[in-house]
């Protein structure tokens, strides 16, 4: 029985690795709290449950295709009409938050409108028995999951580390004055850092929807575990996948002792417990004070 919890958790923490990261990208490269970036992931899955519910196109993975590409191009037209001309008004982080919520509650109740709230699904493929290793039984989605997760984890890691695009995300992330004073055409960073966080978020949309089901406000909760997995991982890309590894192993093991209503304060109590104890996350240095 343990075992299976730790595949559960293992898929869970595969997809909130991919949340937290396309968050971390967004909230490093642009400063604010991207609350949108939970609607990201329901806009997504009812992309693709429209291509496929109304024949528009009738092919699962070409289906999915266009709906990443169709989220990477809203996240840029969300920076490029909404955010920057904020930015250029001189808007603090928070008015940009607060506008990142604005959005989010307009798509969500648009998505209401559109569809209702009644429980959707997109599946096409049969369900079956789970595959048995290691004393866990895997269904062949859970399997795709888990290996699409960590193939765009480390394909992210690759583009940050070493594309000239990603080695400029990295220079904006850390200084955007120092960035935009070498030359570094900061504004188009920001879409940039928009489309790719987007397109992470609306993969890991889409892997959710695959798993379960979805509703208008299906975005929020994983979104939030990502933010999570962000802030103890030390705001790196593996320091966030090993945060949301421990929060998704945390949620699924502890109901065995805990009642299962209780998964999401697991999640805030390990967050309380770093802020407290080890507030620079897995990764991060703790900043010591020069004396004079």
């Amino acid at each position: 029985m343990l075992s299976q919890y730790i595949a559960n958790g293992l898929q869970a923490g595969s997809i909130t690795a991919l949340i937290g990261i396309g968050f971390l990208i967004i909230y490093r490269t642009s400063g604010f709290f991207h609350f949108a970036q939970g609607i990201i992931l329901t806009l997504s899955a009812y992309s693709v449950f429209f291509l496929l519910a109304t024949g528009q196109l009738n092919l699962p993975l070409i289906s999915i295709i266009f709906a990443i590409l169709f989220i990477y191009g809203f996240g840029l037209l969300m920076e490029a009409s909404i955010f920057q001309p904020l930015r250029g008004r001189g808007a603090s982080g928070t008015t940009l938050l607060i506008a990142s919520l604005g959005i989010y509650i307009v798509i969500q109740n648009s998505i209401s409108l559109l569809f209702g709230d009644d429980t959707l699904s997109f599946r096409w493929w049969s369900v079956k028995p789970g595959l048995p290793l290691l004393g866990a039984r895997f269904t062949t989605p859970q399997i795709a999951i888990i290996l699409c997760s960590w193939v765009i984890l480390v394909l992210t890691w690759v583009f940050i580390r070493y594309s000239k695009i990603g080695k400029r995300i990295k220079a904006v992330a850390n200084d955007p004055t120092l960035a935009r004073m070498v030359g570094i055409d900061v504004e188009r960073i920001y879409l940039w850092a928009m489309g790719l966080g987007s397109a992470l978020g609306g993969i890991a949309g889409i892997l959710i929807a695959c798993d379960t089901d979805i509703m208008p406000t299906m975005g929020m909760n994983p979104f939030m575990m990502g933010m999570v997995a962000a802030i103890i991982g030390g705001n790196t890309i593996w320091g966030t996948a090993a945060g949301a590894l421990l929060l998704g192993m945390a949620k699924h093991i502890g109901i065995i002792w805990i009642p299962t209503r209780w998964q999401d304060a697991i999640t805030f109590i390990i967050l309380l417990g770093f802020l407290l104890f080890r507030p620079q996350g897995f990764s991060g240095k703790r900043k010591r004070k020069a004396a004079v």
